[in-house]
């Protein structure tokens, strides 16, 4: 497992990009699935540039089915671009050539993820979801790392 782990590690320092094409098997949440290559183990893959509600905060059940409905147990196209503290890969993921993470924000079931004074790789979309108030922007929603730091992660909630 250790040497497992390194490899990753070793391929997330090189700035490679790994791709792979795979059946979807699990849905986590709005922005977490697993993909099974061919012949192979499920890979555990975070969708890049976008940030969906945790599992027990408003809209998080509803964007967990949403992202199901779309890609469970379908063929997805995956290229990794890193790898985050949890060991999942950090990819963009296309079903049919579509860009699923941009139709998750698209639909109103994430947020474009924003870091510093970036609006996000997804913004135009969100945008358009905000203004048809779509899914979590027809409501009050708040971002799912300013819920982490008022209610803590999901698990360790009652």
């Amino acid at each position: 497992m250790r040497a497992l782990w390194l490899w990753w590690a070793l391929l997330l320092c090189s700035g490679a990009a790994h791709a792979l094409d795979g059946v979807v098997t699990r849905v986590a949440d709005g922005d977490t699935l697993w993909v099974r290559p061919a012949g192979g183990k499920p890979v555990k893959v975070r969708l890049q540039g976008i940030d969906a509600p945790e599992r027990c905060q408003p809209w998080g059940e509803q964007a967990r089915a949403a992202l199901a409905s779309r890609v469970l147990n379908r063929e997805v196209q995956v290229r990794t671009r890193a790898y985050d503290d949890y060991r999942r890969a950090i990819a963009h993921v296309e079903l049919n050539g579509e860009d699923v993470a941009a139709w998750m924000v698209r639909e109103g079931h994430a947020w474009s993820y924003r870091y510093r004074r970036s609006r996000g790789p997804y913004a135009e979309q969100e945008q358009q979801a905000r203004a048809a108030r779509r899914g979590l922007f027809a409501q009050a929603a708040v971002e799912p790392r300013v819920f982490r730091k008022t209610h803590g992660p999901c698990e360790s909630r009652p």
